[in-house]
């Protein structure tokens, strides 16, 4: 849906609106993808998001941006609730099991990438609410108050929902073999 004018013609963005899309969507983006595994439905629901911003972007109070993944994290949280994603199916097999992976060189950019894989893999595991924690805390670098905040929960949730995925991380089947991004130092430091 967008602001249509009496005669169903679509206005102009509201000023500002342009520049924090050109700006800030590369991240969101990337949040997005960290959120749902999958570009494509990235894209549907930063595109949401962003459709929701620009009807509200006149009363939006404080940063554009929080507001924003907030209203990414909702929209991810109330997908997740109404789907099934059980099953993706794909047409070609990977390569070559994570364990014949791990034998290469750490600096390798190869390397690089597979280990952003596996830990990916092990972090799609999660529920949705402990993987959005995962990825504010860990991505975002937001403080546990900033997580329950953006979630719209309270702090102790957001710590017991933080707790329970590096429990869950520290005994993946994603990980156990990956040595080099053994949780949960790998994923970022863990708090006193």
């Amino acid at each position: 849906m967008t602001r249509r004018t009496s005669r169903g013609k679509t206005p102009a963005p509201p000023p500002g609106f342009t520049e924090f899309v050109v700006g800030r969507s590369g991240s969101l983006f990337r949040t997005a993808v960290l959120l749902t595994r999958d570009p494509h439905s990235a894209q549907d629901l930063l595109q949401t998001a962003l459709t929701k911003v620009w009807r509200n972007w006149d009363r939006i109070q404080g940063e554009p941006e929080a507001y924003t993944r907030r209203i990414i994290l909702n929209q991810f949280l109330t997908d997740r609730s109404r789907r099934w994603t059980g099953e993706h199916p794909t047409e070609f097999l990977p390569e070559e099991p994570v364990h014949n992976r791990l034998e290469r060189v750490p600096d390798d950019p190869a390397r690089v990438v597979t280990d952003r894989e596996t830990l990916s893999d092990a972090i799609g595991t999660l529920p949705p609410r402990q993987r959005a924690v995962i990825v504010l805390r860990y991505f975002h670098d937001l403080s546990e108050v900033q997580i329950a905040e953006a979630m719209g929960t309270s702090t102790g949730t957001v710590k017991s929902q933080h707790s329970k995925a590096l429990a869950a991380l520290r005994i993946s089947e994603h990980l156990e073999d990956a040595p080099s991004i053994g949780a949960p130092s790998a994923i970022g430091r863990e708090e006193a």
